[in-house]
């Protein structure tokens, strides 16, 4: 933006003066309102041009009472899952012409979570997206009014009624049965950190799986997401051997796995399948590329910033998205 003599950057009332118009008539232009005039709006933005001015963001929100702003409330902005929503959501929000503020909170500190739904607020968010993997977050949101449209991306028996998420039950049922297909009956699952929504999800389905095709099952061993995690866990469970296939919750962890099972001289598919879960770029690049079941981001980022911004079709139930097996090399029949 340029400056005049005095240093000074163009304002709106410059613009109003050079045009002719009053600085209500160049809001309503910034803000396209039916009412201005063809010929107005051209001589409004051919001075604005003239004078590369572009309106400061906060100065319009105080005008038209809109930031233009979605908030995002997070806990777990480093794990693959919550960043890769949070970019879907970013993108999705650009295209609308909207910003995204993320506010990343402790899970375990009731005063962080009030704090960083306070720090979004003050920012005149117009909706929320909640993207916290913990009951105990949506529990302390639960006792404080919101007071603005959100959306949560994890489905909890806390706050139902605001979910859209990917069912994390139906996609651990297709890893599962297609582990059961090839004939496998001695199937370990990693599971992920208890207290993640996702985790336990994707543990009972899982174990329904399983039940419903009658195969007795072992408990799921309780990871961390972490590759480090699956390789040693991978080490112990081969001590024993007693499987022929595992589920594990989530593809770093299935890198670990592989790792393992690389160690002890043996071969996947061959000796021991592995299927993991969320499709994260490098799983088609693992040794032996890696079966999982993939989730769509994308459309879970655009559906979200539809539904705050009551753009819905209606044409889908827009509160859960079917997730996809993704078959590799990494699975393959029992031997």
């Amino acid at each position: 933006m340029s400056e005049d003599a005095t240093g000074r950057r163009p304002s709106i009332r410059d613009v109003a003066r050079l045009a002719g118009v009053s600085h209500q008539t160049v809001s309503r232009v910034l803000n396209n309102h039916p009412s201005i005039r063809a010929e107005t709006k051209d001589r409004v933005l051919a001075v604005m041009a003239e004078l590369d001015y572009s309106p400061n963001r906060a100065a319009r929100a105080l005008v038209t009472s809109r930031s233009h702003t979605i908030g995002v409330l997070t806990s777990s902005a480093t794990q693959y899952g919550p960043a890769s929503s949070i970019a879907a959501i970013e993108a999705a929000a650009r295209e609308r012409g909207y910003w995204v503020s993320t506010a990343n909170v402790d899970a375990r500190d009731p005063s962080s979570i009030q704090a960083g739904l306070a720090h979004l607020v003050a920012q005149a968010v117009e909706g929320l997206v909640v993207i916290a993997p913990q009951v105990r977050v949506f529990r302390a949101l639960a006792a404080q009014p919101i007071g603005i449209p959100y959306v949560t991306l994890q489905s909890t028996e806390v706050d139902p009624g605001h979910a859209l998420s990917v069912d994390q039950i139906a996609g651990a049922r297709l890893a599962t049965r297609h582990l059961i297909e090839l004939g496998h009956r001695s199937i370990y699952h990693i599971a992920g950190p208890q207290d993640w929504i996702e985790a336990e999800a994707r543990m009972r389905g899982f174990l329904e799986e399983m039940s419903d095709s009658d195969i007795p099952t072992t408990a799921p061993v309780l990871g961390d997401w972490t590759a480090e995690f699956g390789y040693y866990a991978g080490r112990e469970l081969l001590r024993v051997r007693d499987f022929t296939a595992i589920f594990s919750s989530n593809d770093q962890m299935a890198l670990g796995l592989l790792h393992a099972i690389r160690d002890e001289g043996l071969d996947c598919p061959r000796d021991i399948s592995i299927i993991g879960f969320d499709d994260i770029p490098e799983a088609a690049h693992f040794w032996p590329p890696l079966s999982t079941v993939r989730q769509d981001f994308a459309e879970l980022g655009r559906r979200c910033v539809d539904l705050l911004l009551g753009q819905g079709t209606g044409e889908v139930d827009p509160a859960v998205l079917v997730p996809e097996l993704v078959v590799r090399s990494s699975t393959g029949p029992r031997r």
